[in-house]
């Protein structure tokens, strides 16, 4: 008889929550193993004993054939002392030691559960919380490690005998199914209306929602990671009463559909974003509009070529929107994050209440607890692959793979659109989207996200990397927090570079040209950078070209209101304020004479290099956009402009520009040993704007225009920079590059060039990716020795800043 082998296995990776002990128990069991599986705090733990064949198959396939939400990282076995015994079970998870497993994100619900949910003769008919082993609520919902119901938001909720049946047969697709639940045992949906909010409609609140809606309410919706604020999107006075209520301005609002053939209705949709829509992670996708669209309402994205659409990625969302048979209801809802804007989204049912109270004219809750806050993700298609803008739902806590093992380190990430990172070893873990950082409720929450995320991936960090800006709330946060711990403050644009270098897998043993453009990073000389070219790695960078310097007429004010910017980059080009320019004619007269006051005698006007602010500049010249009601609408409806110019837009008539060719900026060449930074000079660019405006050239060609001179522009310093020192590898980062169309562009110029081009896929080109290259930068730092210093991380450059006085301070808005 054939002597029986056993081994312990250990599994890493995303492992809990995903059916893999229920996957190990059948694949064991088939085989005719005996043994045990359990959860651990460093993963999913098996003992397989029998034949030495069967073992070994055991062994070789359990990475290969993993369920379909597994990612496994590694699976490490050693050979242990038989003990006999027969069969094989599922035994009560270990506690204690340090977290090593991975968290799954939630996921949307699955085709079979969706089958039940709207199927008459099944049990979970219309359950608003069904799910299974293969869909349904994780990251959200974990309170501990391992991941076992008690652990669980679903602790309160003891299952009733058919759903405790259901979880202990190894033949059901709910076995070990952590938050599964029924009508019977599961949490119970609430309508609540009037003043004080009171439950109505108990029998069916799903029926009583969708009436409300019908008419035009406004309803807070507790969904997997917080309230979202819903209302009809086709009902124009609903849609214009949200906007008007949570103070919103112009920023376009997200859109949830029925079906794919409900959002084919109104947008284009190419394969790419088919599969994004349709995918697990269900995030929000910016698609373009299909002219001649009945709905939605005007409000919904005004002045937008683009839709942010979803598909419902939980069996509420479903209900809400109709089941087959279902009365007529609205089809298309406007799915908003219920808060203030500003604000973090609101997880807490009496919170809710409170702070919702004058948004929303009814709640539809639940008793199910939210542990982790979790906005909708964002995402778009450049060239066929994904640009992430807003990585949250669905994607987080899931960690990113880095080139280069890092030190136990937290980075704080910024101000805007802040995430932050948490890392050790060769893992990273960017958080889900936090928000902004000026108000004080963002920055409790960044403080329990921090705390959550550290309980769930065992990182306890031994260095902090934060902003270089004095007035970040990020940077302040961490140097609170520091004690004893190394902080390492990080230029904010060598962040971005580092950032898509580790996103890419570089390891720092060749520098690259770094493109960072966006709307405000604090400089080394203390003006507000954005327009920045860098040859960097993770140890330091020179600045080897920017945007000439222009003022920045009153901070925040110039970003509020682009007509400034624009009439502040004429003046520095030498160009008049003259009335029939749009810039101009918009201004009002008194304020006009004091912003000429201001810049005359520069008072308040901090100097910035930055391309976003030029972004602005040129639209708000060209006549597309005065006033930002929303962080980078200018530039966002510059872009949009542009793609309405057609093919060709870069030729034709217009005094602005050459057949073929876009604005032309020029180049300031330093003098041989100078070691001082090429200096692009927008002048001209404006000089030809300013051309075609009076030539009547419609704004769409401007802004094409435009749009082609700024990838010229980054082709060209990337040549220059090529024949210098030899460099062929270029990243695009920052917000400015969330624009496709210049990210496009440049990347196509760039190729044409023979350089290699680094874009963000997974991580956003924004501030929401900057923590991930603060922490490459600051265990560079710690590498080299320098972490105690704050590692300014700017090596002696080859390009020092000469003659350029500290300007301390600036605006603190970003991307």
């Amino acid at each position: 008889m054939e002597a029986l082998q056993r081994r312990r296995v250990t599994v890493r990776g995303v492992v809990q929550g995903v059916g893999f002990r229920p996957y190990v128990y059948t694949r064991a069991t088939g085989l005719g193993l005996a043994g045990h599986v359990t959860n651990t705090a460093e993963g999913v733990v098996a003992e397989v004993e029998g034949a030495p064949s069967a073992v070994a198959e055991f062994c070789d396939r359990l990475a290969a054939d993993a369920p379909p939400l597994a990612v496994v990282d590694t699976v490490h076995h050693d050979e242990v002392p038989a003990v006999g015994g027969a069969g094989f079970t599922i035994v009560a998870s270990r506690t204690g030691g340090p977290a090593r497993t991975l968290i799954s994100p939630d996921v949307a619900t699955c085709g079979d559960c969706l089958a039940e949910l709207a199927d008459p003769a099944d049990r979970r008919h219309r359950h608003p919380f069904i799910t299974c082993t293969h869909c349904g609520p994780r990251f959200t919902i974990v309170t501990a490690l391992p991941y076992d119901r008690p652990n669980t938001t679903m602790a309160g909720f003891p299952m009733c005998p058919d759903c405790a049946r259901e979880y202990a047969d190894p033949a059901d697709r709910r076995f070990h199914a952590q938050p599964v639940a029924c009508p019977a045992c599961g949490p119970r949906l609430r309508l609540l209306a009037g003043t004080p909010p009171r439950e109505t409609d108990p029998a069916d609140p799903v029926a009583g929602a969708r009436r409300l809606l019908g008419a035009g309410a406004i309803l807070a919706v507790k969904g997997i990671g917080g309230y979202h604020l819903a209302c009809d999107a086709a009902h124009a006075g609903a849609v214009r009463e949200l906007r008007r209520r949570k103070a919103r301005g112009d920023k376009p609002f997200a859109l949830m559909a029925r079906d794919l053939p409900a959002v084919e209705e109104l947008v284009h949709l190419g394969p790419e974003e088919r599969t994004l829509l349709t995918g697990r992670e269900r995030p929000i996708v910016l698609l373009r509009r299909r002219a001649g669209a009945a709905a939605p309402a005007d409000d919904v994205a005004p002045g937008s070529p683009d839709l942010g659409v979803m598909l419902p990625y939980s069996p509420l969302h479903h209900l809400l929107l109709g089941l087959p048979g279902d009365p007529p209801g609205p089809q298309l809802l406007v799915m908003t994050s219920g808060n203030l804007s500003g604000e973090p989204i609101v997880t807490d049912d009496a919170e809710a209440l409170e702070r919702l109270a004058g948004l929303a004219d009814a709640w539809l809750t639940h008793d199910r607890p939210i542990h982790v806050p979790c906005d909708d993700s964002v995402v778009r298609v450049c060239d066929g692959e994904p640009l992430t803008v807003r990585r949250s739902r669905g994607y987080a806590p899931l960690p990113l793979s880095l080139p280069l093992a890092v030190p136990a380190t937290l980075a704080v990430g910024g101000d805007l659109k802040n995430a932050f990172c948490l890392g050790e070893g060769r893992r990273a873990w960017l958080s889900a989207h936090i928000g902004d950082m000026d108000d004080l409720a963002t920055q409790y929450a960044f403080e329990r996200a921090e705390r959550q995320l550290e309980s769930v991936t065992g990182v306890a960090p031994r260095l902090l990397a934060a902003d270089r800006h004095p007035g970040y709330r990020s940077a302040q946060w961490a140097g609170r927090h520091a004690g004893d711990r190394p902080l390492v403050r990080v230029q904010h644009h060598h962040a971005h570079i580092a950032s898509a270098m580790a996103e890419h897998g570089l390891d720092g043993s060749r520098r690259v040209i770094g493109i960072a453009f966006d709307g405000t990073g604090y400089g080394d000389d203390g003006a507000v950078w954005g327009g920045e070219v860098f040859l960097a790695d993770y140890a330091g960078y020179s600045r080897f070209a920017h945007l000439a310097y222009v003022p920045l007429p009153g901070g925040d004010a110039a970003v509020r209101r682009p007509y400034r910017m624009a009439l502040a980059h004429l003046r520095a080009a030498g160009l008049d304020w003259a009335p029939d320019l749009p810039c101009t004619a918009v201004c009002p007269a008194d304020e006009l004479r004091v912003l000429g006051s201001q810049l005359d005698r520069n008072l308040n006007c901090v100097p910035t290099s930055s391309m976003g602010r030029l972004f602005d500049a040129v639209s708000s010249l060209a006549g597309v956009c005065h006033h930002s009601g929303y962080e980078a609408q200018a530039a966002i409806e510059l872009e949009a402009a542009a793609r309405g110019a057609g093919a060709g837009a870069g030729a034709g008539a217009g005094a602005g520009a050459g057949a073929g060719e876009g604005y032309r900026f020029s180049l300031r060449l330093p003098a041989p040993g100078a070691g001082s930074p090429v200096v692009a000079d927008p002048a001209p660019v404006l000089a030809a704007v300013v051309a075609d405006v009076r030539a009547g050239t419609p704004p769409p060609l401007i802004a094409a225009r435009f749009h082609s001179g700024v990838a010229g522009l980054v082709a060209d310093l990337c040549v220059l920079a090529r024949e210098r020192y030899g460099l062929d590898s270029v990243a695009l980062t920052g917000g400015v590059f969330s624009n496709t169309l210049l990210s496009s562009a440049s990347a196509r110029r760039l190729r044409g060039h023979g350089f290699t081009v680094l874009r963000h896929h997974l991580v956003p080109p924004n501030d929401g990716g900057l923590a991930l290259g603060q922490l490459m930068v600051a265990a560079a730092a710690t590498a080299s020795g320098s972490a105690s210093a704050s590692a300014d991380c700017a090596r002696a450059t080859e390009h020092p800043q000469q003659g350029e006085a500290h300007v301390p301070g600036g605006t603190r808005q970003s991307d």
